[in-house]
């Protein structure tokens, strides 16, 4: 454990948040933008549905932690939006009771403290033809279909909407980009390298229009030791400090 105190921004989901630190993934991004201001925590799993989720809920986030997350981005909802199997065993939940899993999903995060804040990220796209290739049933049927994303998506943005939550619509938000099917996936379901680039630009926009007090934009954090130092790099150019301590590569401009 960093002896220092920083803020913690925990992303707690499947495997959109699980993979999201692989590569030039969403989740990688973000912590390389918030290297020096706040601790990118990933508690993504794989495979999971809400069930899950309301299982570890309380070990993920106990409410009597010393240190509660200043955000938490939530994503569930494409799982659940599985076919149910006639066996009764596999990720599928009910629109119903997805919706409020969610809710105490949700209600759990808001009573950790005053200033936890909550992003929630919607059920993304699929590529249906893909998906059938790569993820079909033995008995050759589909496991979802980007259809029963859309209803699960539009669920989550009114129920984030009733309780004044901020979301991403991701099934929006992907399609909007050209052959999103192709560019956006690896399998049909997964985001490649475009798709990872759509959230991360989303989940940005978000915490930049935000008027929470204090604002989690990074621009308008703190770094952590950005004092000058008779360390710092010399460049001989005159100044007597080259700061390293707010410059983020390739260029700061590059993340506006």
């Amino acid at each position: 454990m960093s002896g220092t105190s920083r803020p913690q921004f925990v992303l707690f989901g499947s495997s959109i948040v699980q993979f999201g630190f692989f590569g030039e993934g969403w989740a990688a991004t973000l912590a390389h933008l918030y290297a020096r201001k706040a601790d990118i925590i990933n508690r993504g799993y794989a495979g999971w549905n809400t069930r899950r989720a309301l299982q570890v809920l309380d070990k993920v986030f106990p409410k009597d932690a010393r240190v509660q997350p200043s955000l938490v981005i939530v994503y569930f909802g494409g799982n659940d939006s599985s076919f149910p199997d006639p066996t009764g065993f596999g990720t599928s939940v009910p629109l119903e009771e997805y919706v409020e899993n969610m809710k105490k999903i949700i209600n759990h995060l808001q009573s950790l403290s005053d200033t936890t804040r909550i992003i929630v990220l919607s059920a993304p796209p699929i590529d249906d033809v893909a998906l059938n290739i790569q993820f079909a049933r033995s008995n050759g049927k589909p496991s979802r279909t980007n259809e029963t994303c859309r209803v699960y998506s539009e669920a989550c943005l009114e129920l984030c909407q009733d309780m004044n939550i901020k979301a991403v619509d991701l099934w929006t938000a992907l399609q909007k980009v050209e052959k999103w099917q192709e560019a956006c996936f690896i399998d049909g379901i997964h985001l490649s390298p475009v798709g990872n680039k759509v959230v991360f630009k989303e989940v940005l926009k978000v915490l930049k229009e935000a008027d929470w007090k204090p604002s989690l934009y990074w621009k308008s954090m703190k770094n952590e030791f950005d004092e000058d130092s008779p360390y710092d790099p010399f460049f001989d150019d005159g100044r007597p400090y080259n700061n390293l301590s707010n410059w983020v590569l390739p260029d700061n401009d590059y993340w506006d």
